[in-house]
């Protein structure tokens, strides 16, 4: 049972953040934004989000966003599935959204299919809307607007503004440097940006992640209030990235993990 929310309110709650992989304690990539007592945002589903998600709401009461679908970010989406139809006592009693990249339909589908070749159809407990370049969507309390970026997949930040107050909440998703993140980043109250590099891009391979030292070059650029390092992989030291991430970003800066929530 959520509890009582105050007009205006929006939090985020963080269930994982691991970069690539889960880690012990960690799930990888899964995001909740709650505002008011309309259903929460699930921004990614990484492999252990599912569980997280369970011990702060009903799973069932979120609409689910998907900024890529690399299994990193996506895996849990069908055991989700599982608990929306099949759950003895709280299963899913209606529809929820689900905004994702264009493919979504087809490639979940073959993740919860009991056919190997076949396609399970999502449209029993979600309504599926694909991305739209810069497109904002209206959904309850807070708009989304979702921006291309540089991976090789389709791939998308996403920024959440709650719109009674303007609040806004920027999620990188992954990405290479591109300056289409600092548009999406703009004036953020809160950016969650990833840094699976770690501190430095150095050797690093091109057109896929960013580093810690970029986080904080976009955040500056963007002008946010708040810097949360996200998609730390385990073999990441994620204090030494919030330091380098520091040397181009003067506000506040942390490392994101599990269970840390953020009221705006």
């Amino acid at each position: 049972m959520r509890e009582t929310w105050h007009s205006g309110d929006m939090r985020l709650t963080i269930l994982g953040s691991s970069g690539s992989v889960p880690a012990p304690g960690n799930p990888a990539s899964g995001y909740l934004v709650s505002a008011g007592d309309a259903p929460s945002l699930l921004i990614d589903m990484g492999p252990g989000v599912l569980a997280a998600l369970q011990e702060v709401q009903d799973p069932t009461d979120a609409h689910v966003l998907l900024s890529h679908l690399h299994a990193d970010h996506c895996a849990d989406f069908p055991s989700l599935m599982v608990w929306r139809r099949f759950h003895p006592d709280a299963e899913a009693k209606s529809r929820n959204f689900c905004f994702a990249p264009s493919y979504a339909p087809v490639h979940l589908g073959r993740l919860s299919s009991d056919d190997p070749d076949g396609v399970d159809d999502m449209s029993d407990t979600f309504a599926f809307s694909p991305w739209q370049e810069r497109v904002p969507e209206l959904i309850d309390r807070v708009t989304v607007t979702p921006y291309r970026v540089v991976h090789p997949v389709e791939t998308y930040a996403l920024r959440v503004v709650e719109n009674s107050t303007g609040r806004i909440i920027t999620y990188s998703g992954d990405t290479a440097y591109t300056e289409a993140l600092v548009d999406a980043a703009r004036d953020a109250d809160i950016f969650l940006c990833e840094a699976t590099w770690g501190d430095s891009p150095q050797d690093k391979a091109p057109g896929m992640h960013i580093s810690a030292q970029e986080a904080g070059e976009i955040a500056t650029l963007a002008g946010v209030g708040k810097l949360i390092i996200t998609h730390i992989p385990p073999w990441v030291d994620p204090e030494r990235a919030v330091t380098a991430a520091g040397e181009y970003f003067d506000g506040p800066i942390i490392a994101g993990r599990p269970g840390m929530q953020f009221d705006l």
